[in-house]
């Protein structure tokens, strides 16, 4: 055998993606909320989730993030009462050592509408509990990340750029929301503040499985996955894996920035 010359390398530490504290995800309990919360705790951080309604579901991810070995709660948010956001963050604070890491999977369960068809009330409802419901995200939780550095990572959708019939109240909250990332991630960078988002096509989780067979045919599917360069539906794992790297120490130097994951949809 030949005889190995040279320098012994020295083997680096383990890399470490994510400081001591908690990620929050807002609506953690949905089909793509569960999913980052799981993959996050599989990242090595522990997990606060909120959740709407459905506190089962909450305590079931809940159960998942802390059978991968990591610490998890999840709390009841009404996120269009401001006063209750400002409780939720200032509660998460005194108990925990930094919150890192904000990501928001909320989104109202809304009908599938021509904007002509749509109401003055219907869009208010939605645009407080979605839009105004993100800014007192923001503004209950950015002093707190300010202290130490931290993340924001903002789940939107391609229909900002293709627009998808009928799916304005899911867009335009959107839309609105998707400038706040951009402005703080403009303002905020001197903090250590990052602000990014993950733009969705299709996925096979959450909304789309709720509107499959009503809003959505099979016929709808079928032509989307045909119009898709993949060939096929996203998953939730999938947006999970985008969602951690823009909240982890792999993307420090990436702010301001969407991430498309639609399959090819958009091309």
């Amino acid at each position: 055998m030949g005889e190995v010359i040279g320098r012994t390398l020295k083997q680096s530490p383990q890399r470490q993606d994510f400081p001591e504290g908690v990620a929050i995800v807002i609506g953690g309990s949905g089909g793509i909320g569960s999913a980052i919360c799981v993959a996050l705790a599989e990242a090595g951080t522990d997990v606060i989730l909120t959740y709407r309604n459905n506190q089962a579901a909450a305590l079931d991810v809940a159960a998942a993030v802390t059978a991968r070995g990591r610490q998890a709660q999840c709390h009841p948010l009404t996120s269009e009462v401001p006063a209750e956001v400002e409780a939720f963050f200032a509660k998460v604070a005194a108990e925990h050592s930094r919150i890192h890491t904000v990501v928001n999977a909320a989104g109202s369960s809304i009908p599938m509408v021509y904007i002509g068809d749509l109401t003055v009330e219907k869009w208010a409802e939605i645009m407080n509990a979605d839009a105004n419901g993100f800014f007192n995200v923001v503004h209950a939780s950015l002093p707190h990340l300010r202290k130490q550095g931290g993340s924001y990572v903002q789940i939107g959708t391609v229909a900002l750029s293709r627009w998808a019939t009928r799916d304005v109240l899911s867009a335009a909250p959107k839309a609105a929301i998707d400038a706040l990332i951009t402005g703080i991630a403009r303002e905020e960078g001197r903090s250590g503040v990052r602000a990014n988002t993950v733009a969705l096509g299709l996925i096979n989780a959450g909304m789309a499985l709720r509107f499959k067979g009503n809003a959505y045919d099979e016929n709808y599917f079928k032509a989307a996955i045909k119009n898709t360069a993949l060939k096929r539906l996203g998953t939730a794992e999938e947006v999970a894996d985008a969602v951690v790297f823009f909240a982890s120490a792999r993307a420090s130097y990436l702010t301001g920035q969407t991430l498309v994951l639609d399959g090819g949809f958009s091309l």
